[in-house]
C-alpha cells in the first residue's frame, strides 16, 4: 500500500471518470460512487472504517485518502530526495532534470517555494551542467524569476537531448565510443570531449564568417579599382 503512488492513482481514476458520465449525475458523484471500487485490501478496510456521513464530497475523500496513503514519514523522506538531489557521476543534463521532476511529481505536496526547487536542482548540478547552463543564459541565471528559471531549465534539458549522438557530419571527427548504458547505435562523448567538439564547431562557424566577410571586401576593391576615372573631372 504504501510503495503505491496515491496521487497517481487518483488521477488514473479521474481521467477514467472523464471518459463518460453516468445520466445526469455530476462526475464528483460519479466518482464517489466509483472510487471503493478502485481499492483492495488494506485500503478497502479503511475506506469502510470511515464515519458515516464524514465524507461530503469527493475532496473530502482525495483528502482522507492521501493522508492515510501519504503518511509523515514517507512525506519527509520524499522531500528529502528533493532537498537533497544532487547529480550523478557522469549523468546528462537531460537524464538529471527527468530525475528532479520525477522527485517533485512524487510529491505534489512538498510544500517547497518555486525559488527554492530552483535553487536545490542548481546546487546540486556539476560543474560541466552549471558551464552550460550559465553559458546559454549568458551568466544570468540566477537573477531569473523562480518560474523563467524552471521554464530555462526544461528548455535546456529539451535541447541537450541533441548532445548525447553528433550529427552525421560531426561523426568520424571526434573520437566516441559505445557505452553499456547507451542505446543501441547511440554515442555518448564524455563530458571533455562534448565540450570541445561544441568549442570546434563555434571556432569553424566564426572561420567561416570572416572568410565570407573578407572575400565581401575583397570584392569591393576589386569592383572599385575597374571603374574607369571620369575624364571630365
Amino acid at each position: 500500500m504504501e510503495s503505491e503512488n496515491p496521487y497517481a492513482h487518483i488521477k488514473e481514476f479521474e481521467e477514467v471518470c472523464n471518459t463518460f458520465r453516468e445520466g445526469g449525475a455530476s462526475i464528483d458523484l460519479m466518482r464517489l460512487k466509483l472510487f471503493p471500487f478502485t481499492l483492495k485490501d488494506k485500503a478497502k478496510i479503511w475506506l469502510n472504517s470511515l464515519r458515516p456521513k464524514s465524507i461530503r464530497n469527493w475532496v473530502d475523500l482525495q483528502a482522507e485518502f492521501l493522508k492515510k496513503i501519504f503518511p509523515t514519514h514517507r512525506t519527509n523522506g520524499l522531500k528529502r530526495q528533493i532537498s537533497n538531489f544532487s547529480a550523478k557521476e557522469n549523468e546528462k543534463f537531460h537524464e538529471c532534470w527527468e530525475r528532479y521532476m520525477e522527485a517533485i511529481n512524487a510529491c505534489p505536496h512538498h510544500g517547497f517555494d518555486t525559488w527554492i526547487l530552483v535553487s536545490y536542482f542548481y546546487d546540486g548540478m556539476s560543474f560541466s551542467m552549471k558551464q552550460i547552463l550559465e553559458t546559454m543564459c549568458g551568466g544570468d541565471f540566477m537573477s531569473k524569476n523562480p518560474e523563467e528559471a524552471m521554464d530555462f531549465l526544461s528548455y535546456v534539458s529539451e535541447v541537450s537531448r541533441g548532445w548525447d549522438e553528433p550529427n552525421s557530419r560531426e561523426k568520424g571527427k571526434f573520437p566516441s565510443q559505445p557505452t553499456q548504458n547507451s542505446k543501441a547505435g547511440m554515442y555518448m562523448l564524455s563530458e571533455d570531449m562534448d565540450m570541445k567538439a561544441k568549442v570546434a564547431i563555434m571556432a569553424r562557424r566564426l572561420e567561416e564568417l570572416d572568410l565570407k566577410k573578407m572575400h565581401e571586401v575583397q570584392a569591393i576593391s576589386e569592383t572599385q579599382a575597374h571603374v574607369m576615372p571620369c575624364t571630365i573631372c
